[in-house]
């Protein structure tokens, strides 16, 4: 699966930029391959920050976020070898199935306390997942009867389980502040995206989805799109920008321009959603790609810092390859042309964070934040590298 420099010199039309990028996936996946944890999963409580205000519950939820993070990143090389008509790389098989088998038993974990609703990105990260694999054969890779029945169940119980934590304003977040109560009120724009769009995917392979309530959660979203494009941080009933240096400004809403067009766009195309209001069109899809490019300074300031939402426009550090991520999936939805401009912005944006040793981070907090950087980038790679299905003798395709 791997193009080695022999095999691309044999391919002069490659421009230098894809080359770097090819050499950076393959860096990101040696690094990703390498820190699997014993038990499949990726991500682990070690090192945490100091007088860490989280318990075991909100560690596990993110271990479960993380592992399904890294387990769609191998999901997108599955469906590259097939794309290419590359036989997959053993070892990314198994480190697929390793995390399935981790996904099925630990994402349905249990909320950590009256207020601290963090289980709910193991929720939406492991339904994201487990409809992804069960897309597999689409590119004929087999997987037991008994694990596939396995996902399928553990994906029913993620879906009743968002059903009762989706709130009043119809989406979802991460916290309970303000009433602690049974189900919270606190709303998001950006993790309800990342919802709505585990429920199109879970909708899409015929599992039980109401659509009542995913309604709901896409007018949640619709309804945090402010005029400018961009989208306030919750959801409210009459969202504003707020003040000249606010999160609400497009300058803080970069990354979540691109869950929340990608969620409207996707639920549009598939007739979800309130009828007779704005849909999301191709073109500001690219609006938001353009937008997301142009201020990307802000991104950068962010990444890396300690303390979150210190740098301008309330940017927090693990904004950086949660936007990159899901901007891969905006770019696929784009017409040819604009897929060819925007890659090379993608690839260097996402790369020049990469470490030596392959692995990338946007935000140090415990050992979660290397995997997740790891695996967000290296899915946007996969994701967005053109695959070249005729490889040279001299090597494979990756």
């Amino acid at each position: 699966m791997i193009l080695s420099s022999l095999a691309l010199a044999a391919f002069p039309q490659i421009p230098a930029e894809e080359i770097h990028a090819r050499k950076g996936m393959q860096q990101a996946l040696h690094w990703l391959l390498e820190h699997q944890e014993k038990n499949g999963a990726w991500g682990h409580w070690r090192e945490p920050e100091q007088g860490s205000w989280t318990n075991p519950e909100t560690q596990l939820s993110w271990q479960v976020a993380v592992t399904g993070i890294g387990n769609i990143a191998m999901s997108d090389l599955l469906e590259r070898s097939f794309r290419s008509n590359q036989k997959p790389e053993k070892k990314i098989i198994q480190a697929w199935e390793r995390s399935l088998q981790y996904l099925v038993v630990h994402s349905d974990v249990r909320r950590p306390s009256d207020w601290d609703t963090d289980h709910t990105w193991a929720l939406v990260y492991g339904l994201a997942a487990l409809t992804r694999a069960a897309q597999h054969n689409a590119w004929n890779v087999p997987l037991e009867p008994k694990l596939q029945k396995k996902i399928e169940k553990m994906g029913a119980q993620l879906i009743e389980r968002l059903w009762k934590y989706q709130t009043g304003l119809g989406g979802w977040a991460y916290y309970a502040d303000e009433t602690h109560a049974a189900r919270p009120h606190w709303t998001t724009s950006f993790q309800t995206a990342i919802a709505v769009l585990g429920l199109l995917d879970a909708k899409a392979l015929g599992w039980e989805v109401k659509e009542d309530r995913l309604a709901l959660a896409v007018e949640a979203v619709r309804r945090s799109r402010l005029p400018n494009g961009a989208y306030s941080y919750s959801v409210e009933l009459y969202p504003t920008p707020g003040g000249l240096d606010d999160i609400d400004q497009t300058k803080g809403s970069l990354s979540r321009i691109q869950v929340c067009n990608l969620a409207l766009f996707r639920a549009a195309e598939a007739g979800i959603g309130v009828q007779n209001k704005p849909q999301i069109t191709q073109e500001d899809l690219s609006e938001g790609m353009r937008l997301f490019f142009k201020e990307h300074k802000f991104l950068d300031a962010a990444s890396g810092r300690p303390i979150p939402h210190e740098a301008w426009y309330a940017n927090s550090g693990y904004f950086y390859f949660f936007g990159h991520y899901y901007a891969a999936g905006v770019l696929n939805l784009l017409p040819p042309d604009q897929r060819a401009h925007f890659r090379p912005a993608l690839w260097k944006e996402t790369l020049k964070q990469q470490a030596k040793d392959g692995s990338l981070i946007d935000f140090k907090m415990n050992s979660h934040g290397r995997p997740y950087g790891t695996a967000y980038a290296l899915s946007a790679l996969a994701r967005t590298i053109p695959v070249r299905p005729k490889a040279p003798a001299s090597g494979q395709n990756l």
